[in-house]
């Protein structure tokens, strides 16, 4: 395959040649009717004007098709930039999808641990509170028992031992949840700023 370089230039100088060739049969042709008209011969007049029609209707042919071939040429140029920008609008056009889509699964993600996180506070509070209200039942319990002081005093400490894991595992759960709605929080200003920018 020829380079671009390599065949623009021959293409110049075939145009080149072409319209070469157009002037010259052109300036002949006027040769031809100013010999004539010196010579003064009547016949020779209608000869030259007869050949000088012939050889512009020439000369109109050549630069006619020299013309075609250069709209031609620039057509196909203007076709193949078009084909280039398309290929090149498909391919960010792919990129910014791929990239959405990117955007949209992390997002999903961010909220549904949020979801989960929420829905294991909430359980782990449900918990607390259950172990609150066994804790008091143990001490009323205890009061009432005073006979059996050593099973309520264990059943007070486990349950005190419960309710502290539990507080202790809702500060965590809380500060897990305040750390994903924090990065949830900078995902969707990132998205926002996408979308106005």
């Amino acid at each position: 395959m020829a380079s671009p370089q390599a065949s623009s230039a021959g293409r110049r100088r075939q145009r080149s040649t072409r319209l070469t060739v157009a002037v010259v049969l052109l300036a002949v042709s006027a040769l031809a009717v100013l010999g004539a008209v010196i010579s003064g011969t009547w016949i020779l007049v209608v000869l030259a004007a007869v050949l000088g029609v012939v050889l512009g209707a020439a000369a109109t042919r050549i630069t006619h098709s020299e013309l075609a071939d250069a709209r031609r040429d620039a057509a196909r140029d203007r076709a193949e930039q078009a084909r280039a920008y398309r290929d090149l609008t498909d391919t960010r056009t792919a990129e910014h999808t791929a990239f959405a889509e990117s955007m949209q699964e992390r997002l999903t993600r961010h909220q549904t641990a949020v979801h989960e996180l929420e829905d294991a506070l909430t359980a782990a509070q449900g918990r607390a509170a259950e172990a609150t209200r066994r804790l008091d039942a143990e001490t009323r319990r205890a009061d009432l028992a005073e006979t059996d002081g050593r099973t309520t005093a264990t059943l007070l400490e486990q349950s005190q031992q419960r309710a502290a894991e539990a507080i202790v595992r809702v500060a965590e759960l809380e500060q897990e949840l305040d750390v994903v709605r924090a990065e949830l929080e900078a995902i969707t200003q990132i998205r926002a700023a996408k979308r106005t920018g």
